[in-house]
Parts: C-alpha cells; structure tokens; sequence
C-alpha cells in the first residue's frame, strides 16, 4: 500500500522528474524541481492551487521520481516523459485540424513539390504549416507555373513524353530530356521561395537574363523575367517588418472563459513564411507565463530546426534554463527575448492580436453551426449540451454502449460514458439502445447533482429510425414509471428530442434523421462536427468492446482450478509458455514453482488434461 505521507518523508533534496500515477496507474502528470523535496510536497499542502491542479491532485494514488544530476537534466527528461506518455494535467499540444504543408522529396531523383497533412521523419523537406490549404496550393500553384517541374505524383520512365512537356510546363525528367543537376538547380531555387531566401535568387535570375538576351535566347530570357517577377510578388508578399535578425517565432497567447489559443509567427530574414495555432482545454486558470513555458517544453522538442529568437510578452521563471536547452538541441545560441518597445513588440503584439481573432472565430464557427443545427432540427433553443450513443457488439457477444457528450460545440471526452449491457441477449442493437437510454436517464432523475450531470438538450442515436424508436420508447417508459411512483413528477424534463445519425454503404454519415423518417440537410461545417462526433462514440464503444474481448481472452484454464491464485498462474505460464505445455509437463517440474506441492501438482495435470 502507497503510503503518501510517508513517501513524502522520503523524497530527496536533489533535482530530479516527479512522476504521479492514478488508482490505475495511468500518468497523469509529469514535472521537473530543483529540489523534489520541497516541489511535490507542495502539491499536497493546503496553499493556493489553480482548480486544474486540485482536480489533478484529488486523483494521485502514487508517485515516483527520478534523480538528476542537474535541473537542466531533470528538464529534457520532463519533455521526453510528457511527450510519450502525454499525462492529461500537463501542457498538451492537440490542435483542431490537421495543418497542410508543402513537402519537397529531396532524396527521389527528380522531387516533386506537393501538398501533405502528414509530417513524416523521412528525410524530406517540409515548409509550413500553412494557415489553411488555399494558402498551400496558391504557393504550389504558382511553383508548378514558374518553375519546369514534373507534374505528375508517380514518376516512371516513359517512351514519350506527356502533354506538360508540350505545353511548356515540364521538362520531362521522365525522358531524360534534362538533367538531374540541372533539375535540383530548380529544386533548390524552389526551396530558396519556400525558405523566405529570395535576395540571391533573384540576383542570379537577372544575371542569367542578361546573359540569355546577349545571346539573343529572347524566350529563355523572358521565362527567366516572368519567374523573377512573380517571385518578388510573392517576396513583398511576405514582408511583415523591417525586423532584420534572421530565424525569429513569434508566440502570442490569448484565452477567454474555457479555452486558450497560442499562435506562433514563423519569421526568416523579414518575411513571414508560415504561421500556426494552438487550442489548449482545461488551462484557462494558469498564468500566461506556466503556459508558454510548458509549449515551449513541448513544441521545441525534437524540431529539426530551431530559431534563432523566440519572441514572447511574458517574461518566464524559466527562460534561463530553457534558453540552454534550445542552445544546446539547437547547437547554436537561441535566444528567448521580451521586447518592451519598437517593432519586435509590435510584432508580438500582433501575434497576440491574432490569437485573440482565433479564439475569436473559433467561438463564432461554435455559435453558428449550433444555430444552425437549432433551425434545422426545429428546436426550440439551442443544444448546447449534445449526448451521442452507439452499440457494440460480435455476434451478440460482450454487448457494450458507448456515450459521449458535447458542450457547447465542444466533444468533452471527459464526460463520456461505457455500459455494459444487462438485459438484453443475444443481437438486438435498439433493444440495447433503449437500455442504455433509459439506465443513463435514470441516473440524472435520481441524482442531478451526479456524474451525469443535467439532461442533454438532444440525443443522437448511432442509425436509422428503429434505434430512434428505441430511445423514445425509454423515454415514454420512464415518464409512466416516474408517475405512478409520484403524481407530482414532471414528465416535461423527459421530452428530449432524438436524432438518428444515419450512414452510408461505406459506413460514413450521410445525414440527420427525425423521429418521421426524415433525412435533413445539413451544412458540409454542420456535418463535419457530426461526424466527428459519431466517430468518438463509435471509438468509445468499440475501444470498450475491445477491451471486454481482450479480458475474455487474457482468462486462463488455469483460473478455475481450485488453490492456483494469480501469483502461482503467473510463475505456470512464465516457466511453461502456456496451459498445453503444463499439461505435458511432469509432475517434479511442475512442483519447482513456489507454493506446488505434489498434491496440487497432480490436481493441475488432471485438471487440465480434462478440459
């Protein structure tokens, strides 16, 4: 049994990582102290504590620790803890959408420039993220027309060249009709766009144009004019400040009432090349200052490339230690400064501004989509709180529900919800439904102030009209039932409306349906939230099945014989490898493991060899 009082008692005065685990030993925060003696023993002191660490602090069961030679030790061991075990009370990065980049596959022989969501460790070369996709492909868009590279995703050899060749916008690598050297030389030039780096090129470019008009190559000439051209639009494009430092990120922070948006400005050599933006949940009552520090933590760590200047508003308690740290994954001096005056303020405060606007919008796309939904399904207010249900099961076996909630636009997965299912057999997914409907209803009428909490404003229901019918049966079900128990119960509290999410052949949503069989349109913004809601109530139920079936499955033979508890099962299956070999064993083998006598050992054999 963990002891907390007396662990505390234990904890040395050195620096070091604190590790604390929940009653199912899941890592639920991770930090670093100078000295672990006095850090975490302030979380279990009556002082001032921020209600996302009183809430984290009510759940610890146990904690470990490592010692560290140094704080700045204890601070990439904390990075590297957080980032794999991702504890839910620390700092976490989880945007809302997946940002486009634009990737060059520098290691193929004749790369293609091209827009990915996924950043991969394979040695390309990725520029962004970019602020939304139109802003992605405008950049191809306009790569693919100045520059004579190859159009198409799958390069092969051919025994002639395509219509991109013909028409000029290709230099079909695929005929060998240019060189590999001469192909990288536009690659290079294309990353020097990407990269911000337009002065040299520029001044090449019109070298090169001097040159080819000498020699009365008037075509080549004008090429290299059009492409000079539209490389300073696109220059003057990206001019932000008279800043001139190279390499600088801009982090700006603003939050309201339940959420806080970091926006990050990508700035090389006085041009912004790229921007991002962060929603972190659960920290709107942390000071600015512990926020930035733990993304710095996070979002720096591993980078391929860091800059040279971090720019904040805040100045940090840490930014001595982390500015070592940055210098030190960097190889080179990074510097986190807090300008106080001039352009380098404007521009944080420009960052902050448009965190704000984020923030802003965000709450305004929530609002609207949630108006939206309030005119098409004719309700009379808008559902601000959103309860979603699906059924699991194979062949009627390990038969579980899944709910999950959402508020105000938001999927809060702390409030979701598993059930097993206890009175219906056999497959009978709406007859599972109406269970479920009804034990979770039940369970706000006998306890408001429960887990629950108050009733939603809607149910979604995962399928057509029979799983709707379903959750109406329950409903009407428990309004006579709560009558005839009190004649005074309002039954009004039951009238939640209900919604099927219905779905297609290739088990996507395709459309809202009310209880008159009606499929509703609904906005693409609409039907993206409602697919991402049923996704996670589809992954509630199965992960929840899944582990059920795991469970089952994890049982041994070894489990109903009579005098074997765990820790004898665990040395069987250790020494043995599984139950057919203990069967074969002889009876002297068997009686090597700890706590087998011979009476226990035959017991085992016959045991087995029965089944």
């Amino acid at each position: 049994m963990f002891n907390i009082e007396e662990e505390l008692k234990k904890l040395p005065a050195k620096p070091g990582v604190y590790i604390m685990h929940d009653k199912n030993d899941k890592i639920i925060y991770v930090g670093k102290a100078i000295s672990l003696k006095n850090r975490v023993r302030q979380y279990f002191r009556k002082n001032n504590k921020t209600k996302r660490i009183e809430n984290m602090v009510s759940l610890i069961d146990h904690f470990e620790y490592i010692v560290t030679d140094n704080e700045a030790e204890a601070l990439i061991l904390e990075c590297n803890l957080i980032k794999k075990n991702m504890p839910k009370f620390n700092v976490l990065l989880k945007d809302d959408k997946t940002y486009p980049y634009i990737k060059v596959n520098i290691k193929s022989d004749y790369p293609d420039v091209y827009i990915t969501r996924r950043k991969l460790n394979d040695g390309a070369k990725y520029f962004g993220p970019y602020a939304n996709a139109g802003a992605a492909k405008e950049m191809v868009d306009f790569i693919k027309s100045k520059f004579k590279i190859r159009q198409c995703k799958s390069f092969k050899y051919k025994d002639r060249p395509c219509l991109n060749y013909h028409i000029k916008k290709c230099m079909a690598p695929c005929m060998g009709y240019i060189s590999k050297e001469e192909y990288m030389k536009q690659i290079n030039e294309i990353i020097s766009v990407l990269e911000g780096r337009t002065d040299s090129l520029i001044k090449e470019l019109e070298e090169e144009m001097i040159k080819s008009s000498q020699n009365m190559q008037y075509e080549k000439a004008a090429y290299l004019r059009d492409k000079k051209l539209a490389i300073e639009r696109i220059s003057e494009r990206q001019k932000v400040s008279n800043i001139s430092e190279n390499d600088i990120d801009v982090i700006g922070l603003a939050k309201n009432k339940t959420k806080v948006c970091i926006e990050i400005f990508f700035i090389r050599k006085s041009k912004m090349v790229g921007r991002e933006h962060f929603f972190l949940n659960e920290l709107v009552d942390e000071e600015p200052q512990e926020i930035i520090s733990g993304f710095i933590k996070q979002y720096y760590l591993d980078r391929p490339i860091l800059p040279n200047k971090i720019m904040i508003k805040q100045e940090l308690e840490e930014k001595e230690l982390l500015q070592t740290w940055l210098t030190k994954e960097a190889g080179r001096k990074v510097e986190i400064k807090t300008p106080q005056k001039g352009e380098k303020l404007k521009l944080v405060e420009m960052a902050e501004n448009n965190a704000l606007v984020t923030l802003e919008n965000k709450e305004k796309d929530k609002n609207n989509v949630l108006i939206e939904l309030k005119q098409i399904l004719n309700l009379e207010k808008i559902p601000r709180k959103i309860e979603c249900y699906d059924i699991s099961n194979l062949s009627g076996t390990n038969i579980v529900a899944g709910m999950c909630v959402m508020q105000d636009g938001i999927i809060k997965k702390n409030l979701s919800r598993k059930f097993k299912i206890k009175t219906v057999f056999g497959q009978d997914d709406p007859g599972c439904m109406k269970e479920v409907i009804k034990r979770r209803l039940i369970h706000s009428i006998e306890n408001p102030g429960g887990g629950f909490g108050n009733f939603p404003d809607i149910i979604l229901v995962d399928g057509g009209i029979t799983q709707i019918r379903a959750g109406l049966e329950a409903i009407g079900e428990l309004k006579v039932q709560y009558k005839e128990k009190d004649a005074r119960f309002n039954t009004e509290i039951l009238d939640i409306p209900i919604f099927g999410m219905v779905k297609d052949d290739k088990h996507s949503t395709r459309a809202l349906m009310n209880k008159n069989r009606e499929e509703l349109k609904i906005s693409q913004e609409l039907f993206n939230l409602i697919t991402t809601f049923q996704d996670s109530v589809h992954d509630t139920a199965i992960g929840y099945h899944k582990k059920l079936r795991e469970q089952e499955l994890k049982k041994s033979a070894l489990d109903n014989i009579k005098g074997i508890g765990e820790v004898k099962k665990n040395a069987l299956l250790k020494k043995f490898g599984s139950t057919k070999k203990i069967s074969e064993a002889n009876i002297e083998e068997i009686m090597k493991i700890k706590g087998i006598n011979e009476e226990l050992a035959r017991k085992i054999k016959n045991e087995l060899n029965n089944m």
